[in-house]
């Protein structure tokens, strides 16, 4: 093999590395998104049979994890990229990181589901299906700008988090005058409140990703309010 097909082989077989590990982390994001909606349907049908499905899948995304990590940390050592190429691959080292936090919390919510599973549509559940439904949209739209390289769809979906915060506040604050009325409404109000916070948290993780689509596609970092470098 001459130099010149050599080095087209080599160009070849690194974009298909790169697309290998965007195509991963699709697939854990997947897997992830389902997971959510899982723990959320197991919460309001009282279905600890599916939260107890939903706790065994978590090994599964912390594998993915690993094996991702492994993947691009091979590829940095083997390809050496740079620009671009290498962004794409730090930032679905970032991406993974938000998406197992988020299975995480789907965890979490599941484990609630449980607890509550003797409960008859307690106080709260109208809020989580309100919260849950945006939250899931948010993640959504989050890993549909990244595999469609689309900035200014993440900026957009970035701005659906204030509002996820606003809902949460406004849910806790209804929570503690339930609890007020009655104490014998503690337990199960703060079992409700923690799935909220979950979803908030799932809320911050989404927009995470978004935040790392834009570093991606523009090569600016905008944590910590620095948005404002890229929009006018």
């Amino acid at each position: 093999m001459d130099k010149l097909n050599l080095d087209q082989h080599i160009s070849r077989q690194f974009n298909e590395d790169l697309e290998t590990i965007k195509s991963e982390m699709l697939a854990m994001g997947g897997v992830v998104e389902k997971q959510l909606s899982e723990a959320v349907k197991a919460l309001e049908e009282a279905d600890s049979e599916l939260a107890e499905h939903v706790l065994t899948v978590e090994d599964d995304v912390d594998q993915m994890e690993r094996d991702i990590d492994e993947h691009c940390a091979t590829l940095i050592a083997r390809r050496q990229p740079a620009a671009t190429d290498l962004r794409m691959v730090l930032v679905v080292t970032k991406c993974i990181r938000d998406l197992e936090r988020i299975g995480d919390e789907a965890q979490k919510i599941a484990k609630m589901a449980i607890n509550l599973s003797g409960d008859q549509a307690p106080r709260g559940y109208i809020e989580i299906r309100h919260i849950a439904n945006d939250v899931r949209v948010m993640l959504n739209d989050a890993l549909d700008a990244f595999m469609r390289f689309d900035a200014d769809a993440a900026i957009l979906t970035m701005a659906k988090d204030r509002q996820i915060d606003q809902d949460y506040s406004s849910a806790l604050r209804e929570l503690i005058t339930y609890m007020m009325e009655d104490p014998r409404n503690i337990s199960r109000a703060l079992n409700i409140a923690w799935v909220l916070r979950s979803l908030e948290r799932i809320g911050d993780h989404a927009k995470n990703i978004c935040e790392h689509v834009v570093y991606l596609v523009k090569g600016k970092d905008i944590r910590h309010g620095h948005l404002d470098e890229i929009v006018p």
